[in-house]
């Protein structure tokens, strides 16, 4: 009888707890150490965006491979890439004298470049920036309608200079986080080739001509 008595309460609370999922014991854990798992601190996207510091190596420092293809395996020969941060890129569209002395290593009228860049932006640009390069057509906009994305094959990104975008690409700007620790040196210049066809085909005239 006693044990009968105090079964129901027993099973009553069990329920509970069941269909309660592990809610009941996370507050009790609010209350024991003051705070919740399901209510931890993390970063939002594109939130405090920061890049490697300073005279670290990152993981994905295959930034600067031998050659176009290659898995890089430390810095190599003949691949002399000045180093610069955001601070460097000055005048929007153009940057100061290290970024404009950058020189793309890969021929804009070449296919198999413009094929990689096209994969590479399908990989990684085209989240923010759209397929056809306007920021509206973005797989973003419809998720964050706030967020600003640039039309990289608008007016004003094709007056950029191509060493400008290599240099947003690798140390990023605004919103845009660096993408160099992830897409490598020669990709970037093909990601630039890239754009440069999006831009032509929106209408407008990339930096330099259309060559």
């Amino acid at each position: 009888m006693f044990r009968f008595r105090f079964a129901r309460p027993l099973v009553a609370a069990l329920a509970l707890i069941t269909l309660g999922g592990c809610k009941p014991l996370d507050d009790v854990a609010v209350l024991v150490f003051g705070r919740s798992m399901r209510n931890q601190r993390s970063f939002d996207p594109y939130e405090n965006p920061r890049g490697a510091p300073e005279n670290s190596v990152a993981f994905a420092s295959g930034n600067y491979p031998a050659a176009p293809g290659e898995v890089n395996l430390g810095q190599p020969e003949g691949v002399d890439v000045p180093r610069f941060t955001q601070l460097d890129l000055g005048t929007p569209g153009v940057g100061n004298e290290v970024i404009q002395g950058l020189v793309n290593p890969m021929d804009p009228n070449d296919a198999v470049s413009m094929a990689r860049g096209e994969e590479i932006y399908m990989r990684f640009c085209v989240v923010c920036h759209g397929p056809d390069g306007v920021g509206a057509n973005a797989y973003i906009a419809d998720k964050h309608p706030l967020l600003p994305a640039y039309n990289v094959s608008g007016e004003t990104v094709a007056a950029y200079s191509d060493q400008y975008l290599y240099a947003i690409m690798r140390v990023g700007r605004g919103l845009m986080p660096e993408y160099g620790s992830r897409i490598t040196h020669f990709d970037r210049w093909s990601v630039v080739n890239y754009v440069r066809q999006l831009q032509r085909q929106a209408g407008n005239t990339p930096a330099g001509g259309d060559e």
